[in-house]
């Protein structure tokens, strides 16, 4: 069975002489694993289609029960994203997160439209400061993947704003700084109304718009922070993506 999908690449390993594993979110298929055979070799027809965060159409065949490429051709690589090391680092780190939210086989159309205009943004905003689109990301996929945090007002009290607010990583709730003992085990972390209002326009504004909010200061390290944190805490576990981006991350 051959059929056509738009893939991007999350993920690549390299098998054999020359072929690769491919992680891929696809538009009809939800997130597959293929094989890549010869795309390692010199001139290879389907090599551009399969590299890592490449967003492609494929054609793929299905053999009792395992996907490969037959063709590729690709749309767009992302690359003012590959000639700079740090927003590739932090490119790679998006397919990372989105590969451990989605679900294998379970088309994902939101998720993956996120992480596109999540590489857009790393590829055609060099004005936009890096640590705004990674925090926009980590929450707007958390949201996404059913991870959205309760930040409407203090979840013990209800007191809205929240006094003193802080975010409660294992809960996803918002809480006054006085009504944490209530709230339950766990960490909690601070935040200002400045990061609320960026908060509450990443997980409620338009899609297409998610990157036009502005944040400086102490909001947006906050938000940053907080962000990072809540991916972390909720998915338990850590992403090697991540740290080799903090690793050579510019001062």
């Amino acid at each position: 069975m051959h059929t056509k999908t738009k893939a991007l690449v999350l993920r690549s390993v390299d098998y054999k002489e020359s072929d690769k594993i491919l992680t891929l979110l696809t538009q009809e298929l939800g997130k597959i694993t293929v094989s890549a055979r010869g795309c390692r070799k010199k001139g290879s027809p389907i090599a551009a289609s399969c590299q890592l965060l490449a967003w492609s159409e494929l054609v793929l065949y299905d053999y009792q029960g395992r996907w490969s490429v037959k063709e590729g051709e690709s749309l767009r690589l992302f690359q003012g994203v590959r000639e700079d090391l740090e927003r590739f680092a932090l490119g790679c780190y998006f397919a990372e997160v989105a590969e451990a939210l989605s679900v294998e086989e379970l088309p994902s159309p939101e998720l993956l439209s996120l992480t596109l205009n999540s590489l857009h943004a790393l590829d055609k905003m060099p004005q936009k400061p890096l640590a705004l689109i990674k925090t926009a990301f980590e929450w707007r996929a958390m949201c996404l993947a059913g991870y959205e945090p309760l930040f409407d007002g203090c979840a013990i009290c209800g007191r809205t704003p929240p006094e003193k607010p802080q975010f409660h990583l294992k809960e996803g709730v918002l809480h006054c700084a006085q009504c944490r003992d209530e709230v339950g085990d766990g960490i909690s972390m601070p935040l200002n109304l400045e990061a609320l209002a960026a908060l509450a326009y990443i997980a409620h504004g338009d899609p297409k718009r998610l990157f036009s909010f502005q944040l400086e200061g102490e909001g947006r390290k906050l938000l940053c922070d907080a962000g990072e944190a809540y991916v972390h805490t909720q998915l338990e576990r850590g992403f090697r993506t991540l740290d080799f981006y903090k690793q050579i991350q510019l001062p």
